[in-house]
């Protein structure tokens, strides 16, 4: 039996010979061609490379160029009757991302609409108001909102009255209730009448039944209300007109009134 490097010895001369240049050739040949399919795979690989830190320097200019604000969402909790008035208003404003109706400022825990439409409580309706401090100030709001009340009303606002529906604004420590005292002394000034909107402590926040949320533009039917079978939002509507709510707003702020006359949402 001949050694491997025997064999190997008769092929090599083999295939050096020169009656067999064509296996020679198609040997050449396949190994041209091995080099060409790597040379081009490098080529894919380094074109991907080269796109990819293309992509990467594009998308750290554009960073720098519009930074994120992580964490950057601020919150504004006020009362001003109907919550749903309110959450229609302010989801209405650019730079306010999302508008929550709830309860707050009483002592009873994870509170039913029943039970603090009822009284008792110590609750407010209010809502929730998540915004983007870089789009719309927090003093922009607080002005907004005076002016979309009646505060000079202590016993509730509009047709809705009793303790729930008492005007408030809640704050997170002094810096916010001193924003609040600059906003209050200057609507009150523009107003020529006093205010009686408190300021109280931020506390607790028990976010409302799911129907209520969005209430001004549910097209969820509803067969028993004070107009008949309609929409949330058609009955919404029709509530707030008979409620008076914009014509007092109106009649108390006239053109400073934000929303006064919007009550489509």
């Amino acid at each position: 039996m001949q050694s491997g490097r025997a064999v190997f010895t008769r092929l090599h001369a083999f295939v050096l010979s020169p009656r067999t240049g064509l296996v020679k050739q198609w040997l050449e040949g396949m190994v041209y061609a091995g080099f060409q399919k790597r040379a081009c795979m490098f080529n894919i690989l380094e074109n991907a490379r080269l796109a990819a830190l293309a992509i990467a320097i594009a998308v750290g200019l554009m960073v720098d160029a519009h930074p994120a604000h992580a964490g950057a969402e601020q919150k504004l909790v006020v009362a001003g009757g109907c919550f749903w008035c309110v959450e229609a208003d302010f989801e209405k404003v650019a730079g306010v991302r999302e508008v929550v109706s709830g309860y707050t400022g009483g002592t009873l825990d994870n509170p039913t609409y029943k039970q603090v439409s009822r009284g008792g409580t110590g609750h407010f309706e209010a809502v929730e108001i998540m915004f983007d401090p870089d789009r719309v100030s927090r003093e922009k709001l607080l002005e907004m909102f005076l002016r979309s009340i009646d505060p000079t009303d202590a016993g509730g606002q509009f047709c809705d009255r009793g303790s729930p529906y008492r005007t408030a604004i809640f704050v997170d420590g002094p810096k916010e209730r001193a924003l609040v005292e600059k906003v209050l002394a200057e609507a009150e000034a523009a107003l020529g009448r006093d205010i009686v909107t408190p300021i109280l402590p931020q506390a607790e926040f028990y976010e409302a039944e799911k129907y209520h949320q969005d209430y001004y533009k549910s097209q969820e039917v509803v067969l028993f209300t004070r107009f008949g079978p309609t929409t949330r939002a058609k009955s919404y509507k029709k509530y707030r007109k008979g409620c008076g709510r914009d014509a007092r707003v109106r009649q108390l702020w006239g053109d400073a009134a934000p929303f006064a006359g919007n009550a489509g949402g």
